[in-house]
């Protein structure tokens, strides 16, 4: 009788079987091994992103709507003898812009939720906590750095920032053209040579929202020229929608 046969029942399997199942078994285990790691070091690391969800913080500053709303922070430094500001784009709960046209050019105090990513900070505001404390308009002029033209993706803010991680490319595309169809700010992402990213506010030629104009750019490799102007430490990226042209990958 071959004493390799063996019947699934019996209590012992034969040692020649039990040895080229073991042999199978350690070996399976290392290939899994194996492409774990393949996999993790495959992998891109995510982005130092950040929502504080469920941390409310208070804020004061002078709320400026054009284009992209911002709250704008004076900092305790000055530059020769003239005010300083940090600059926070804010966006509503959820899929949602927020409406600053009535608070525009007013001193107010509000509550709100930190996203950020890198040194880029926004600020979700707690539906119906802005207090108006006093009208404050700030003259602040943009430096105006070219023409350009430039390649990247367009996201929305909100996730790019922080909500979401990853917040940008063709798997996030659905969410990111639900967002910005509710508001939310577009930003345009450049990549150098060298690895390098800048972020640019998305704008039309005359300061104003482009968010139903790119809807169908959202998360796909494009380029577009238009002019570059800096406010503090964001740009801003002027265009014309119906000049945007896909790159084919």
């Amino acid at each position: 009788m071959n004493e390799d046969f063996y019947i699934g029942y019996l209590p012992k399997m034969p040692k020649n079987t039990a040895r080229v199942i073991k042999i199978f078994v350690v070996a399976a285990f290392v290939a899994a091994i194996g492409l774990a790691v393949f996999a993790w070091i495959g992998q891109k690391p995510f982005a130092k992103s950040v929502f504080e969800f469920g941390t409310i913080k208070d804020f004061e500053g002078t709320i400026q709507a054009d284009g992209v709303p911002f709250l704008l922070v004076e900092k305790s430094d000055k530059n020769n003898g003239l005010p300083t500001f940090e600059r926070f784009p804010l966006v509503a709960e959820g899929k949602h812009g927020f409406d600053a046209k009535r608070f525009d050019g007013q001193k107010v105090k509000l509550k709100g939720t930190r996203i950020y990513r890198d040194d880029l900070q926004m600020i979700e505001v707690v539906s119906d906590s802005v207090e108006i404390i006093s009208a404050n308009p700030i003259e602040e002029k943009a430096k105006n750095l070219g023409k350009f033209k430039l390649k990247g993706e367009i996201v929305d803010s909100k996730c790019y920032l922080g909500v979401m991680n990853p917040g940008q490319s063709k798997p996030h595309r659905d969410c990111a053209v639900a967002c910005l169809r509710g508001g939310i700010p577009p930003l345009f992402i450049v990549k150098d040579s060298m690895g390098n990213v800048s972020e640019l506010w998305l704008l039309s030629e005359t300061g104003e929202a482009v968010n139903k104009e790119i809807l169908d750019f959202v998360a796909e490799p494009i380029e577009i020229s238009g002019g570059v102007s800096r406010k503090g430490d964001h740009l801003f990226f002027k265009i014309n929608p119906t000049q945007i042209k896909r790159i084919l990958e």
